[in-house]
Parts: structure tokens; sequence; C-alpha cells
């Protein structure tokens, strides 16, 4: 497994567990009070760790190259998922993936960004960026949701739309744009579940919904912590500096009234236990869908409306013209 910087410690040492282990086997040797010290220190030295990280370090974590993808959660918790591809205008971006499926019994649309293992599959993949027609094939097939009264639960996982000249030219602000208006009116809930990194306009493209939900060690930022570094100081290495001050993690925005629930994830992050991970999201959404299911058309899109309004803080003064200042 690939270990990050600040994990080296807790690589060596699980590393000096495995080869005890083996040499004991090989040698006929018992070990066992040797290992049961080495395993009890690994333990207490991951709970250090992972108790205490830095904003920087969750985003490391949320970029890990093991982390479970939406294909990965879809597997594990969702069955009958029929992938739904094209926007009909331009072609399919395989960035961003939508489908129909159940989890439980229940008919949800599932949509969410999805990274590639290797080189080759993050080329097809565009390494999780969509581009416009990414965009337009979600509304088009929430759309299609909303005409048949199916929830949609959406998986955030990008670093940012793809800014490249060929998305801009196809419309890439426009589609985004037309996505944040339209989710805002859809007559059906809508779960946003932030699952690895949610970056800028590309997460809320498929970002506005009735319940936000963060995993412990995802990240939802209005820029990268490398973009931000590089405008404000002319410096992306002074990317760890930008994450503190853009409150980005799971805790930061349930204090300021962003997200709605922080998912918690096994110790060390999503990748060292998969399952559990994908039970603790499945646990999510099924809490959350009775409750929105529930509600009339007009209190869930009020609701709505309401959640996204209130978010930000402003003030007004008085000039001594008596005229006001925003």
């Amino acid at each position: 497994m690939a270990n990050l910087d600040f994990e080296k410690h807790i690589d060596e040492l699980e590393r000096k567990i495995t080869d005890l282990k083996k040499f004991a086997a090989s040698e006929n040797i018992d070990l066992s009070a040797e290992i049961r010290r080495l395993e009890e220190k690994l333990e207490k030295e991951k709970r250090s760790t992972y108790k205490s990280l830095t904003a920087w370090q969750r985003v490391q974590l949320a970029r890990h190259p093991q982390r479970p993808y939406t294909l990965d959660y879809i597997g594990m918790i969702m069955t009958d998922f029929m992938e739904i591809h094209g926007d009909r205008h331009f072609g399919d971006d395989q960035a961003l993936i939508c489908g129909f499926a159940r989890i439980e019994k229940q008919k949800i649309l599932i949509m969410g960004h999805q990274k590639g293992r290797d080189t080759n599959e993050n080329l097809i993949r565009n390494f999780g960026s969509a581009h416009p027609e990414g965009y337009r094939k979600a509304m088009r097939v929430m759309k299609l949701a909303e005409k048949f009264s199916i929830p949609i639960v959406t998986f955030i996982d990008t670093p940012g739309a793809y800014p490249g000249i060929g998305a801009e030219e196809r419309g890439q602000a426009e589609a985004i744009a037309y996505n944040l208006r339209e989710m805002a009116q859809l007559k059906v809930p809508i779960i946003v579940f932030v699952i690895g990194e949610g970056g800028s306009g590309g997460a809320l493209g498929i970002g506005v919904g009735d319940k936000i939900l963060v995993l412990e060690n995802a990240y939802y930022s209005v820029i990268s912590p490398e973009g931000c570094a590089a405008i404000l100081w002319k410096e992306r290495k002074r990317a760890p500096e930008a994450s503190e001050t853009l409150k980005l993690t799971a805790e930061a925005l349930l204090e300021f009234g962003i997200i709605d629930e922080v998912v918690k994830e096994p110790l060390g992050g999503a990748h060292r236990d998969a399952e559990a991970t994908a039970l603790n999201i499945k646990r999510a959404i099924l809490k959350y869908l009775p409750e929105l299911r529930g509600m009339s058309t007009t209190k869930l899109l009020d609701t709505r409306y309401d959640k996204f309004r209130n978010i930000g803080v402003f003030t007004e003064e008085t000039t001594k013209k008596g005229k006001e200042k925003t």
C-alpha cells in the first residue's frame, strides 16, 4: 500500500511486524510477545497520527491513489447499476458517470466523478475532471430521474472541471451554471456526497442538493490548495498554508454550516478498509432518503433554496448620507 510522507513511521512498523512474523514462521521461533508489543505500538502510533491530521494531510488522504472511487462504491453498496452514456450534443464524458441503480430496494439515480487507477485509465477518465458534455449528460439524466420521481445521489471526487480550450469553447462555465440553476429546481430528493476531492465549480456542477455529506478525510473547496497558493503568494509550495486558510476540511465545513454531516472513515483513511467506508456511506444515504421522500415538493424546494441562501455571511452598513453599503 502506498504510504504518504507523514505515514512513514507507521509504514516502518508495519514492515517490521510483517518481517518478524515471516521470520518466526520460517525458523519456528515463538516471537509472539515481541510481535504483540510492536502491534500495540503500531495501534498507538496510528491513533496519535490520524487523530491530529492537518488540513493538508487530509487533502493528501483525499487524493490517495488507492482511495475508493465512485464505481468502487457503486459495486459495494448498490445493485442493478445501468450506466447512461452521452449528452446527445457532443459525446460521452467518462470523467463523470451516470446511471440508475438500487440501494436496498430503493431505486436511485447515481452519478459521480470517476478517476483512473493507472495512466491509461486516467487519460480516458481525464483524471476525474469533467468536460461540459459530462455536466450536460448529468443534467439530461437528472431530468429523466425527475420525470419518474427517482431520488438522486451524487458522488463528488474531482480536482475541478477541465479548464482546457476545447472545454471552454464548448461552454464549460455555462454548463456548470445551468446545472446549478436546474438542480435547485428539481422536484426530487438530492443527496450530495463528497467522497474525495471537492474542487471548485467542477464539484458544484453536481453539488446542489438537499443534504450534503462529506467523508472524514475528503475536502470541499472553492479552489485547490495549490491554485490558492499560486494566486495569493505566487508559490504553489505554500499549498499546506492555503489548506488551513481555506477551511476545507469536513469538520470546518460542518462548523460553518456548509454541510449536514461528516461521515466517518476507518482509521487511516477510506483506502484502508473500503468496505467499511462503503457501509458508512450506505447507512447515511438510507438515513436521509425516507426523510426527504416524505417532504412535499413545495417544502423540499423551499428548504433546498433556504439551505443555499443561508450559506455565507454578509454585513450592511449605513453611510452618513443614509445610503446602504454592503
